[in-house]
């Protein structure tokens, strides 16, 4: 008796579903178990078949047609399969047309010229851009120029023309390219996709290959420049090369299991023999039908005894088969409208709202249930807790310990369920800076705040895996004993698989072996011959695509000029080499305990607070600026005005420039300064700042407006005792005991500087306040026998 797909497939509901299609929208009914990437799938094979897809029932039709075109009388039946996710048209591997026995003479040849081929291919593309790219310099150079047009598209009389022209030559350009290009035809080029190289299918003497003779060595070259599927005997070389001609397609041995139950192999041998009389009719003397979703149905089904029940499913396909079949398609877009994804404990799936999410894939799931394990383990596992509640290393305690509140930690808490990295959840703005800067002292965060609040790389793993998961259930502690060695490698338990289906397969496994990008020659037929050893029927090598970026940090080399011979009769000619060094842009931190002043002092009758902080060598690396009753938006501006100032410090900037920057700007408020020894007047906040920061770390005494002589340095007074002798200061008046930690001793004195011992101390002599002509202030003061002002800085000339 017949299996019924078709009414399988009458009774399967498919509503109505709303895909986008270039810039259109396109009504679908489809299954409902089927994602929008499984229906896009398909409407990109019906749009490469020349099916056209318009709104109604456009699978169904493109479906039908197909099928129709393959067998009239098992039409229908076909476009069931297709209807009900079993079946999907594929695409065998490209192979060359010939099969190349390494043991010719000219097969070392005939490789080394189609690796030349397809190395100049993959160049190809690349090459291209970096012509289109000189030229297009070329061009610029001409126009960007300012002159005579005649001397501008003169290479003698445009420097930076000709270094373009250079360039374009060295990228492979002609002269004629480049005369063209000075002329201003623009050489624009489009990137031509590159199909992939036929497979090339090689014979070779396995006792050679295992022994690491020149043979190997000659296809260990060839596969990394290409595409190579070395096989050892002559019926496999023709096997693997007519499988690759034939017509295949690929089943879904999960979806047939759904809806045959108990049936399941009368069911598979039915579809195999359908199928098989369909490709057949139409004068192929083989076919290939791929068993797709077999570890799944392994798995679902329980591990037990997983081989013999691929070999017995792999010799149902191959008896109901009217030729012999290869039982290997792979091709990923066939997989793709199957819903076929490789072995892997984490799944992408869409719910039916349309949602995308993770999943444990149901597979695994079942696995485990049916071996005695606990799901929701292996999902805490995958997924996480998503919470820092009890974590390892890392937990509400130790942040606590740090500074943070319940207000925090609920933000960080809320953002754990949204981010799939740790660090994500510290970062702005999920934490607010201010809380970043003024509790946990932290200006700038760089990189990772929570290796900047001192927690390891450990502490951060076992937290990372407590509240986000593991990639994968390897190393899971909890996992039933008969699943572990599945679970430590899935891509194992899928190569045992197919290692026993390969052995009632007419053509051998062509599923590429992956190596490093960086694989060398020696290498890679070291793997050809331990493939040699353990008796594969074909081994493909392919080498993994390099990483995305530069992969070379370079730095333009410096020219070197050479030195002539010295002639008598010429005359020597002095040149003036300037040698540009850039500096090292690193950024120099602070240390975590470091020393510096606070200084207060009012401006126009508005309270500044200066904070720095310094270098063990005491030079300035930060500042703060508080100004506590401004308005807010004015103390956020001098905030992170602030912050610019101590990041370019750290990164090398002089004081000097900032000095010289920022002193004379004059803006309110302004005006007297009180609460400073060295500054009693300034034109702005900055001019203040910037006067304070000078006189404090470079010694601009002249950038200090206060009579110096009525003070000393310390602004304590004159510094001598009653009895004319200098005072001492204590020096806990400089250095901060917190700081010392009780390192410096308590007997500790300053001697006093600033003034010269015996010195009679001047009297302070009484001046009349004068108007500034420049700005109207009355700050001008007589310095010596010329005027100053101390709001300005101007020096008029006073008459009178």
């Amino acid at each position: 008796m017949r299996f019924p797909f078709a009414s399988h497939a009458a009774a399967l509901p498919r509503p109505a579903r709303q895909i986008e299609r270039c810039g259109r929208v396109v009504s679908v009914r489809a299954p409902e178990g089927w994602t929008d990437v499984q229906i896009e799938a398909w409407l990109d094979w019906a749009d490469a078949e020349g099916f056209e897809v318009s709104d109604g029932d456009p699978l169904a039709e493109a479906m039908a047609g197909w099928a129709a075109a393959l067998s009239n009388g098992d039409a229908v039946e076909l476009t069931a399969t297709l209807l009900l996710g079993l079946v999907s048209p594929a695409r065998p591997a490209r192979v060359a047309p010939e099969v190349l026995n390494l043991s010719d003479p000219g097969a070392g040849e005939a490789l080394a010229a189609e690796g030349a081929r397809r190395r100049a291919g993959r160049r190809a593309t690349g090459a291209v851009e970096a012509l289109a790219t000189a030229l297009a310099g070329v061009s610029d150079a001409v126009s960007r120029c300012e002159g005579p047009r005649a001397d501008c598209a003169d290479p003698a009389s445009n420097p930076a023309l000709a270094r373009a022209a250079l360039s374009a030559r060295r990228s492979g350009a002609s002269d004629a390219d480049i005369l063209r290009a000075i002329a201003g035809e623009q050489f624009s080029s489009v990137p031509v996709p590159l199909s992939p190289p036929p497979v090339i299918v090689a014979l070779a003497d396995r006792a050679m290959i295992a022994s690491g003779a020149p043979d190997a060595l000659l296809a260990a070259e060839a596969a990394l420049e290409g595409d190579l599927l070395l096989t050892f005997e002559p019926d496999d070389a023709e096997s693997a090369a007519a499988a690759a001609r034939s017509p295949a397609v690929l089943l879904s041995l999960t979806a047939l299991r759904a809806i045959s139950g108990s049936a399941m192999e009368p069911a598979l041998g039915e579809l195999v023999r359908l199928w098989s009389r369909a490709l057949t009719a139409r004068g192929a003397s083989s076919v290939a039908i791929g068993l797709g979703g077999l570890c799944d149905l392994i798995l679902k089904e329980g591990p037990d005894d997983a081989g013999s029940r691929a070999a017995r499913l792999a010799g149902t396909v191959t008896a109901a088969c009217e030729t012999a079949p290869s039982l290997f398609v792979d091709d990923v877009e066939a997989s793709l409208r199957l819903g076929l994804t490789p072995l892997s404990a984490l799944e992408v799936w869409q719910t039916g709202d349309g949602e995308i999410v993770r999943r444990l894939r149901p597979s695994l799931a079942a696995a485990i249930q049916r071996a005695g394990g606990e799901v929701e383990s292996a999902e805490r596992r995958l997924f996480g807790r998503r919470t820092l509640v009890d974590a390892p290393g890392l937990d509400h305690a130790a942040l606590r310990a740090r500074g943070f509140t319940d207000v925090e930690l609920e933000a960080v808490e809320t953002a754990l369920a949204q981010v799939d990295d740790l660090a994500d959840a510290f970062r702005s703005p999920v934490l607010d800076a201010g809380f970043v800067r003024d509790v946990l002292g932290i200006e700038v965060v760089d990189g990772n705040l929570l290796d900047q609040l001192g927690f390891s790389d450990e502490a951060v793993r076992q937290a990372q895996a407590w509240a986000l998961g593991e990639p994968d259930l390897a190393g899971w502690t909890e996992a039933p004993e008969a699943l572990k060695p599945i679970l430590a490698d899935p891509a194992a338990f899928e190569a045992d698989l197919r290692a026993i289906v390969e052995q009632v397969s007419a053509a051998p496994d062509a599923s590429p072996t992956l190596m490093d990008w960086r694989t060398t020659a020696i290498q890679a037929a070291r793997l050809l011959g331990d493939a040699a050893r353990e008796g594969r029927r074909a081994v493909r090598l392919q080498r993994t695509a390099p990483p995305a970026g530069p992969l070379l940090s370079l730095i333009e080399p410096e020219e070197t000029t050479r030195q002539r011979r010295w002639e008598p009769e010429s005359r020597a000619v002095e040149r003036v080499v300037e040698k540009v060094i850039e500096r090292d842009r690193t950024r120099r931190k602070l240390p975590d305990r470091r020393k510096g002043y606070i200084q207060k002092a009012a401006v126009g009758g508005h309270k500044v607070y200066i904070h720095t902080g310094e270098y063990e060598d005491g030079e300035l690396g930060e500042i703060f600026i508080d100004m506590h009753k401004e308005g807010a938006a004015f103390r956020s501006l001098m905030n992170n005005f602030a912050i610019a100032i101590s990041i370019g410090l750290q990164y090398g900037v002089p004081l000097d420039e900032f000095v010289d920057a920022f002193v004379f700007t004059r803006f309110e408020p302004a005006g007297r300064v009180t609460g400073n020894d060295s500054i009693r007047s300034a034109t702005s906040i900055l001019d203040y700042i910037f006067r304070e920061l000078g006189v404090s770390y470079l010694d601009r005494s002249e950038l200090a407006n206060a009579d110096a002589d009525g003070l000393n340095a310390d602004g304590l007074g004159s510094g001598k005792a009653e009895d004319g002798e200098p005072e001492t200061v204590p020096a806990a008046r400089f250095i901060s005991k917190g700081f010392a930690r009780g390192a410096a001793p308590d007997n500790l004195v300053v001697l006093p500087f600033g003034q010269s011992r015996g010195a009679p101390a001047p009297a302070a002599a009484a001046t009349e306040a004068v108007a500034c002509p420049a700005c109207g202030d009355f700050t001008l003061q007589q310095r010596g026998a010329g005027w100053t002002c101390d709001t300005c800085g101007a020096a008029p000339s006073m008459q009178g």
